[in-house]
């Protein structure tokens, strides 16, 4: 099975758009598609905004999307070609009590794109990539603990300075990044990148 993990450093950046893009770019991935989502006090870590995500009997519920009116992140990725589309909600720090259920829906999957930070702290993906935008200031701590671990950034604006609090401009520019505002084509080389590290292995989970 082979990860590839979609990150960001702030909310509304275009996580989901970027998973859709590479969705519609490498249909022969036959990707299964996964957005994690972690909530706390009834508000939604996704947009901070209040929310229906949480279940008041479980610490994380998984669903399997069907739905391919494109109203929602995970019905865009049936449009966008997916075979399979998985929503993971979870507590805020109880991602570890929703994995078993991830890791019995990902059974029998080849290629898998997933929407999260966190959850690099329980796969090892074939790669990870991060998308930025040098113009907003909020920097999630989950994006910063696992910056060393990116292979790759996509910048929604260019990296001309940023406005990053305690987040060195040199760290992101010591990894290849690519330049796609929203609304734009995936850069050919960005894809060209995410081809050969997918296809070239397969990493197994983190135990």
């Amino acid at each position: 099975m082979r990860y590839l993990v979609i990150g960001g450093h702030t909310r509304s950046i275009g996580k989901t758009s970027l998973v859709v893009d590479l969705i519609r770019a490498i249909p022969e991935a036959g990707w299964t598609a996964v957005k994690i989502t972690q909530f706390g006090h009834g508000v939604c870590s996704e947009h901070g905004e209040p929310c229906d995500c949480a279940s008041a009997t479980h610490a994380a519920v998984l669903d399997e999307e069907t739905d391919r009116s494109g109203r929602t992140d995970s019905s865009r990725f049936l449009v966008a070609g997916a075979r399979r589309s998985l929503w993971l909600r979870t507590r805020q720090g109880d991602l570890a009590e929703g994995m078993p259920l991830l890791r019995a829906a990902l059974e029998g999957a080849e290629n898998v794109i997933l929407e999260s930070n966190a959850v690099l702290g329980f796969v090892r993906p074939a790669m990870y990539v991060v998308v930025l935008d040098p113009l907003l200031p909020d920097f999630k701590e989950s994006t910063q603990r696992f910056m060393d671990r990116a292979d790759t950034y996509v910048l929604r604006n260019s990296l001309t300075g940023t406005a990053w609090a305690g987040v060195s401009e040199r760290l992101v520019r010591m990894k290849p990044m690519f330049e796609q505002r929203l609304g734009e084509p995936l850069p050919g080389q960005l894809l060209a990148l995410i081809r050969e590290r997918l296809f070239a292995a397969v990493h197994p989970e983190a135990t």
